[in-house]
């Protein structure tokens, strides 16, 4: 596929969490940022990495800044750091948590201090979101020159509920790693689905992802597909994990035994 070339962009930086956090969107940007790169290389590529801890983690070498997520001013002393080495673009990467302050409020201040233009990638627009909620995502997107969703229903919601002008918005489905095809039976063996359909969950573990739900519902389901199997593939995310074990998995088990879907239902 031919890659058109990027006229006059020397230095793009990447803000978001950054591997080797755990967490799904630090695996996003990291795949976006080196993707970048391989398509990009003569543009410089620089990492503002998000921390959750006060140590931080051991991040590569393009990682220039790592920003602790709620310590205020160092949102700002991060918008100096960018406006300093004259980045050309910025490319964000939203989700209610990862920032600081009040439903990740403290975003704002870097975004109303920085020079370059903005791509916002929202990873989640809330279809029911609180008055706090609202004001935030709103204002991200007031100061964002283009936002990214990943489905034309998130499109639909930015525009309806959010008001955000339709021209500002770019849908760019959720990408995956090019892999060779290889035969699902293989897989199925290896987690002892083998000759069943198989449902699938996958990622970190945590409450607001509804698995719940789906157990709920899986009795209709199985009534007429006897042969299901839910694959439930992931640990629980660690901030959960901190706050309260593997309560969350553990209920989801239990529901699991309680509705006798114990032959339907596999967590790895």
């Amino acid at each position: 596929m031919e890659i058109n070339l990027i006229p006059d962009l020397k230095r793009v930086a990447f803000i978001g969490n950054y591997l080797p956090r755990q967490c799904g969107i630090a695996t996003f940007t990291t795949d976006l940022s080196e993707a970048f790169s391989e398509q990009f290389p003569e543009v410089q590529n620089m990492v503002v990495a998000m921390n959750d801890v006060p140590e931080g983690y051991p991040y590569p070498e393009n990682v220039r800044y790592e920003l602790r997520q709620n310590n205020l001013f160092d949102y700002e002393r991060a918008a100096n750091f960018l406006n300093q080495h004259v980045v050309d673009a910025i490319s964000l990467q939203h989700e209610f948590g990862i920032f600081g302050g009040a439903w990740g409020k403290n975003i704002l201040t870097l975004l109303r201090n920085v020079n370059a233009p903005v791509v916002t990638t929202f990873h989640t627009v809330l279809e029911k979101p609180n008055p706090d909620q609202y004001e935030v995502l709103r204002e991200v997107a007031r100061l964002s020159n283009r936002v990214v969703v990943m489905s034309e229903h998130s499109r639909n919601d930015l525009r309806d509920i959010y008001n955000v002008p339709e021209h500002k918005i770019d849908f760019i489905p959720h990408g995956i790693h090019d892999v060779p095809f290889v035969d699902p039976g293989f897989h199925k063996d290896k987690f002892g689905a083998e000759g069943r359909f198989v449902l699938m969950t996958f990622g970190l573990l945590s409450r607001n992802k509804g698995l719940e739900y789906v157990i709920e519902a899986l009795p209709a389901v199985v009534e007429h597909y006897p042969d299901l199997t839910y694959l439930v593939l992931g640990t629980t995310h660690p901030h959960v994990v901190a706050a309260e074990g593997e309560a969350y998995r553990e209920s989801l088990q239990e529901r699991v035994r309680q509705l006798g879907l114990e032959r339907n239902v596999l967590f790895y």
